[in-house]
């Protein structure tokens, strides 16, 4: 990955600002496919965008996954990387509801919210999330919602790049940086 571009004052007060880094699962976690034919379903998931994901819980943040669709390999990645909240709706419910009912349980605002989506069932928290983010092979309907776009695609390291400059932005990145160089 390349360095960053220094981050506008108005977009660092709002990575600044954030707790919870919620995302999407299938086509931001993923690429988007899905393998079935046999007793179980597989999906890839991005090593990198994992790490990401460790570190941001060791730094403070609180990570979770918000998916219309369940399914037993999230579930099971999930679980790996101790992700703090997992919500498989299945469409009973809109994501924007399900995230209310996770910020409620955890007395957060949208505001301290980072969102990542790539379509448009993520649009409602796309607008409302003090910073979101869709992938570079999101639609255009969310990337034109969304305060940034990846220059990965998902799947690709795109969850990663959003991590990377809250972290940044928060000052916590350095510190794992001179920690994995020792």
């Amino acid at each position: 990955m390349t360095m960053p571009k220094p981050l506008s004052s108005t977009l660092q007060k709002k990575l600044a600002r954030i707790q919870l880094f919620l995302c999407d699962v299938d086509g931001v976690l993923t690429d988007g496919s899905i393998f079935i034919g046999g007793p179980r379903e597989f999906k890839r998931f991005n090593i990198r965008d994992g790490l990401g994901m460790v570190l941001a819980r060791r730094a403070g943040l609180k990570v979770g996954w918000v998916s219309a669709r369940p399914s037993l390999a999230t579930r099971l990645r999930a679980t790996e990387l101790k992700i703090d909240f997992l919500v498989e709706q299945g469409d009973r419910l809109s994501k924007t509801g399900a995230i209310e009912k996770l910020l409620a349980q955890e007395k957060l605002s949208w505001d301290a919210v980072c969102f990542v989506g790539d379509d448009i069932v993520d649009l409602g928290p796309l607008r409302r999330a003090g910073f979101s983010a869709a992938v570079a092979d999101g639609v255009a309907e969310a990337k034109a919602k969304a305060d940034f776009v990846t220059r990965a695609d998902g799947g690709r390291g795109a969850v990663r790049e959003v991590l990377e400059m809250i972290l940044r932005a928060q000052g916590k990145w350095e510190p794992f940086v001179a920690h994995y160089s020792e």
